[in-house]
């Protein structure tokens, strides 16, 4: 077999190099992932360490909503690498180019219109990602998020969102793309460094007016009331100089029962972005929770109308979300990233990478054999080159680059844990992090390779023992 795998040409020897490390990644992962399965299937009562944490009832309720999970991405990650598979073998990408190419000469535009055609096929493959994806996203909404009692959307609300997402990614990925396609077209030999100059530009726009444009075109923001909590968040804010201008409660709880807190914003212009799910007094699961009548509630997006056709019966539910106090902790654990530099270092790694990236696609756009390998033996189109090089070429340095990232993740974790604790919020936090794996029915329990490989939070135990050490 080697010697046979010797004698192959440079291009084929290429193709099946990509497809083996392909395969040889989703087999790593499922087998991690089936370490795991099995964790979840043994461990059936609640760990002595785990009695006075969670009680036995949510421990099984996590414990099956971990385990319908991990089915549902074994089946899902097996189909998309089978899939993805196929388009390889079956010459799925010079087709699609090939499509793109008569779509857009029925408009009077032959090969010389190279970016027009780059944003044909982008449209086309996007558009196929998303119809090939849907179903397993209804599946698991509709079934598995909906069987654990998560999901708050109705049909119509999902399909209206789906749309919506696929139009606002449309709008912004074709300029944008456009764009770098004709930098790298004119940059000259140093294309990679505009190239990168330009999506530096582009990200930090983004992030920018996400919260502010984007964010609020799927939901309802709203300033956090005056109060004691917003009160406290200010000066606990003004106490590590953090520049804090707003405030916001985002309904999150109109698509999930998941909850989350956020900060966005550079130099002076900080806001914070709270979800409703995560304050115990604003919740609007808790007020569903203590009726005595099931309710309706409108899934319109940013409407004042109920659409009969859009809600959906919610039932009672479990008090959820945390107390002022330990939302306190929990953005004493979030500021602790800024104020660390943990933001600012993820920045530039990211840059640096991004950078990295580009120099290497110019050393390696014009090798023939890397076209040749995916079906394009006489034209070398560049969207063709970024899509191979950075996604197929890359793909061994891009493992090892997010495994080293994860375990950056974890440790910048622990060090934020440890600057909430400094704030005096560690008992605080102690209850918030117990409180949240509850809500979000996390499984306190994971194999050890499967979590340093995937987790980029420590495991919640490790992190309750760095509290407990020095809790107030």
């Amino acid at each position: 077999m080697i010697q046979a795998a010797a004698q192959l040409s440079a291009e084929n020897k290429i193709f099946y190099s990509v497809l083996v490390f392909s395969w040889a990644v989703y087999m790593w992962e499922a087998h991690l992932a089936k370490r795991q399965r099995k964790t979840y299937r043994n461990t059936t009562l609640v760990p002595e360490e785990l009695g006075m944490i969670m009680d036995s009832e949510t421990f099984e309720k996590s414990r099956l909503y971990q385990l319908d999970k991990s089915t549902f991405g074994f089946w899902s990650g097996l189909y998309s690498e089978t899939e993805g598979t196929l388009i390889l073998l079956l010459g799925g990408i010079p087709f699609l180019w090939k499509v793109s190419g008569n779509l857009t000469g029925h408009f009077g535009l032959g090969s010389e219109y190279e970016i027009t055609q780059s944003l044909s096929f982008l449209f086309l493959a996007t558009l196929f990602s998303a119809i090939t994806g849907l179903p397993w996203s209804i599946y698991n909404t509709f079934v598995i998020e909906e069987k654990h009692g998560f999901n708050q959307q109705t049909l119509a609300f999902f399909f209206k969102d789906a749309l919506k997402k696929f139009a606002v990614t449309q709008c912004i990925l074709l300029p944008v793309t456009s764009l770098l396609l004709y930098i790298i077209k004119i940059g000259g030999d140093y294309f990679f460094i505009y190239a990168w100059l330009f999506t530096l530009i582009v990200s930090l726009v983004l992030v920018t007016i996400y919260a502010d444009y984007i964010a609020p075109l799927f939901d309802k923001f709203t300033p956090l009331p005056e109060g004691e909590l917003k009160t406290n968040i200010e000066e606990m804010a003004r106490s590590i100089s953090f520049p804090l201008t707003k405030v916001y409660v985002v309904e999150g709880s109109k698509r999930s029962s998941h909850s989350n807190a956020y900060f966005y914003g550079f130099f002076k212009n900080k806001r914070i972005v709270l979800f409703d799910t995560l304050l115990e007094d604003h919740s609007p699961l808790n007020k569903a929770a203590g009726s005595e009548n099931i309710e309706t509630h409108p899934a319109a997006g940013d409407s004042n109308e109920i659409e009969t056709a859009e809600t959906k019966q919610r039932p009672k539910n479990k008090r959820q979300g945390c107390s002022n106090q330990e939302v306190l902790a929990v953005l004493g654990h979030e500021l602790g990233h800024w104020k660390l530099g943990h933001t600012v270092k993820n920045i530039v790694i990211s840059q640096v990478n991004s950078f990295f990236c580009f120099f290497l696609f110019a050393v390696l756009m014009d090798r023939k054999e890397l076209f040749s390998a995916f079906g394009f033996h006489d034209i070398q189109p560049t969207l063709i080159g970024l899509m191979i090089i950075f996604q197929f070429i890359f793909s061994p340095y891009n493992e090892i680059l997010s495994f080293s990232l994860t375990v950056l993740s974890r440790r910048f974790e622990f060090q934020a844990d440890a600057f909430a604790k400094e704030l005096g919020k560690a008992t605080d936090l102690y209850s918030a992090l117990i409180k949240l794996n509850k809500d979000n029915l996390g499984f306190p329990v994971a194999d050890w390779l499967y979590s340093m490989w995937h987790y980029s939070h420590p495991p919640l135990l490790e992190r309750l023992r760095a509290l407990k050490d020095k809790r107030d």
